[in-house]
């Protein structure tokens, strides 16, 4: 993953250190963006160990439109500091993806509020009109995001077709170099996968734009050591990608999708490096 690694170049290079909400400092990079070819093989770092079941766990957890963590806390707790004692989870990707508010006044000038499937909507208009430009999901909710502990870091992707193929580009507003980004560089570009077979498309490109993308420094002797995240991106740069896996996934509808319908063939990697989550 060239692309990867040169993002993190570009951070450690040309980013400002900054406050964060976190209390943690970090060295932040004003949009930055990449894209890749996902003809070329399953994205996947190889320059660490990637932790692949969680991110189809994740996935499959955001297209059930789920907005609490109960089902997927059996397999990972990626979400748990996000959510309340009942694992309800007050900004949930999927929740919005599935299930996203649309208000309107009816004659009599009263609010009607009716929900909207997003995905199911992008996966017809691609059928019936693959040229549209208007194939777009989004996850930001201005109530929620004023109110929310954590409102939508991917908070928008929309998807484009060329000739056979299906691109996707997400919008990111906050991208933690180290942690975040591998994880949704991964898992859009799953999703991006399983709408093209659902569509009866190939898979062509993920473009990601990330308005700040930063790496979290944590100075030594202070509290904060523990969540400096550069020396472990420093070792991934020594490290010399790997051939990229392949991605299977079972000829099924979507909405019956399950884990075992998802196979990582050949994915090998350098060891895994440890990065704390500055909460």
């Amino acid at each position: 993953m060239k692309e990867y690694l040169d993002l993190v170049r570009l951070v450690m290079n040309e980013g400002v250190r900054k406050k964060s909400r976190t209390g943690v400092d970090t060295i932040s990079y004003f949009s930055a963006f990449y894209k890749v070819d996902l003809a070329k093989g399953f994205p996947l770092l190889t320059t660490k160990k990637m932790e692949w079941k969680s991110v189809i766990r994740e996935l499959l957890w955001y297209l059930s439109g789920e907005n609490h963590i109960r089902n997927l806390r059996k397999h990972t707790k990626i979400w748990d500091a996000w959510a309340d004692e009942d694992g309800n989870l007050e900004t949930a990707y999927g929740h919005y993806w599935r299930h996203f508010p649309s208000a309107k006044k009816d004659k009599n000038g009263n609010w009607e509020v009716t929900e909207i499937d997003q995905i199911q909507y992008v996966i017809d208009e691609i059928k019936n009109k693959p040229y549209s430009r208007r194939l777009l999901v989004t996850a930001w909710e201005p109530g929620n995001a004023t109110t929310s502990k954590l409102p939508p870091c991917h908070y928008t992707f929309a998807f484009n077709v060329s000739g056979d193929k299906l691109n996707c580009h997400l919008t990111q507003r906050s991208g933690d170099i180290a942690l975040g980004i591998p994880f949704n560089l991964a898992a859009y570009s799953m999703l991006t996968h399983i709408i093209a077979n659902e569509t009866n498309l190939q898979v062509g490109q993920f473009a990601h734009t990330i308005i700040d993308a930063h790496i979290y420094v944590g100075d030594k002797g202070t509290e904060n050591e523990k969540y400096d995240h550069l020396e472990g991106l420093k070792e991934q740069l020594k490290r010399e990608p790997l051939e990229l896996p392949t991605l299977n996934i079972a000829t099924k509808p979507l909405k019956d999708l399950t884990f075992e319908d998802f196979e990582i063939v050949g994915y090998q990697s350098y060891p895994k490096i440890k990065f704390e989550v500055a909460v």
